[in-house]
């Protein structure tokens, strides 16, 4: 355990070019080009999470001045994920999540019931922050443990069933996303379209990253979108002229530069993810294929997801203005919203409008959950002895404080025992009907 912990401790720029050379090894990936792969995976994390921290700290302070702006009188602190995950591995729970997710992986891989090598471990903290939420509501670590191997099992059928999306819509082969925040947003982006899809004429409304660019001309070019949604956001927020341009100029550069450090990350990504399928293949009567689970940071450069998102930023503040009931305060965790949508794009193939619909849904019922968990989300950074923010009684976070699967979790654990059955009949059931679905589709590709 100490041992895992001070692996995990390193970080996932360091711990995910490890894990991705050493997979490279067992693949019969040559030492070098195995090294090279890991090492440019790295790159591409580095990248990616210098620019979101940028996006973070520029729409941060704008964010909260618009909140001043408004007047808005929020009780409930959004102390971002950081915060949240900090508080999950310090749980009880948290201790034993990656030898617990570990297990669930390859009992789920040696049952059939996933195609995902899951090698995100860093992200296993959803997994742990849903199992301390059910652990803080029945008393009950044991009950916390199952909670989040169920909620895991969910998470990766959920990850094998998107795959075909995300290599279709995103551009990525070999790769799925079993991230616990970004998949839980699936089955809603799934029922959304399909009600979409009953409403004659709004069914016919169809704008698609590539169509803005055409209509628009230069106007609808990454570069330009994310300059005049930075400088929509900076004029809501009463900044200067100068500060106004200044949040232009470096969202525009935004949307250029995390496509371009995904496409580094892939860059990486692609001889291991081959090589994976090749050796899966190769060893298996029926065939098979398999993916590589990673961070869905990877696929947030998408130009839908990015667009939506800056539009979606400064509406989850006037949201949290308007909605009855909610109270808290959106500031941290803003940067995460691309998050919630990289999943959800793929459901809507991309389609713009959709993608608001279903984004405006999720933010406005995740605010709802957040202000509903944030007295058990506080009681668990006070067990886990985290350092609250001058002057808050309440915190909650959008990343996982608005999850709406860890909400299901927590509100069916007060059910105690029977919470914990209907769950694991609802994941189980899930992970064996991902097992029919991948038995079938290696007897298909037998024949």
């Amino acid at each position: 355990m100490e041992l895992l912990d001070k692996f995990v401790d390193l970080g996932p720029t360091v711990v995910m070019p490890i894990i991705f050379t050493i997979m490279g090894l067992a693949f019969g990936v040559k030492f070098g080009k195995a090294l090279r792969s890991g090492l440019t995976v790295a790159v591409g994390f580095i990248g990616l999470n210098l620019v979101i921290g940028l996006l973070g700290d520029t729409l941060g302070p704008a964010a909260q001045a618009m909140v001043h702006r408004l007047g808005l009188e929020l009780t409930i602190i959004d102390v971002g994920w950081p915060a949240a995950s900090a508080i999950a591995f310090a749980s009880k729970v948290g201790a034993l999540i990656i030898p617990l997710g570990l297990a669930v992986n390859l009992l789920m891989l040696f049952t059939k019931t996933t195609e995902t090598v899951n090698i995100d471990i860093w992200n296993y903290w959803h997994f742990a922050f849903t199992g301390a939420l059910v652990a803080g509501v029945t008393g009950r670590i044991t009950y916390g443990l199952i909670a989040a191997a169920f909620n895991m099992i969910i998470i990766m059928v959920l990850a094998d069933l998107t795959a075909p999306m995300i290599e279709e819509n995103l551009g990525m082969p070999g790769i799925s996303l079993p991230h616990g925040f970004s998949a839980a947003y699936v089955p809603i982006a799934i029922v959304v379209n399909k009600i979409i899809d009953m409403i004659p004429g709004i069914n016919k409304i169809d704008i698609s990253a590539e169509g803005m660019e055409k209509k628009l001309g230069v106007f609808g070019e990454p570069i330009l979108v994310g300059t005049i949604l930075g400088i929509l956001v900076g004029v809501a927020a009463g900044y200067p002229i100068g500060e106004v341009l200044q949040m232009g100029v470096t969202l525009g550069a935004v949307l250029v530069l995390i496509p371009r450090m995904a496409k580094m990350l892939m860059e990486g990504l692609l001889p291991i993810s081959e090589s994976a399928q090749q050796f899966i293949q190769k060893r298996t009567s029926k065939g098979g294929k398999i993916y590589i689970g990673l961070d869905s940071a990877i696929g947030v450069g998408h130009p839908v997801t990015l667009a939506v998102s800056l539009i979606l930023v400064p509406l989850t503040v006037v949201l949290a203005a308007i909605i009855p009931g909610n109270k808290v305060l959106p500031f941290a965790d803003l940067a995460v919203i691309p998050f919630a949508l990289v999943m959800i794009v793929p459901v809507t193939k991309g389609n713009v409008f959709r993608t608001v619909i279903v984004g405006l849904l999720i933010i406005s019922f995740g605010l709802l959950i957040a202000t509903n968990l944030a007295p058990l989300h506080t009681q668990m950074a006070i067990d886990a002895n985290f350092t609250m923010p001058e002057g808050a009684s309440l915190i909650s976070s959008i990343c996982d404080g608005a999850n709406p699967l860890s909400w299901i979790f927590a509100k069916t654990g007060g059910l105690d025992i029977l919470g914990l059955v209907i769950m694991g009949v609802i994941s189980i059931g899930l992970a064996l009907y991902n097992r029919k679905r991948i038995l079938k589709q290696s007897s298909d590709m037998k024949i």
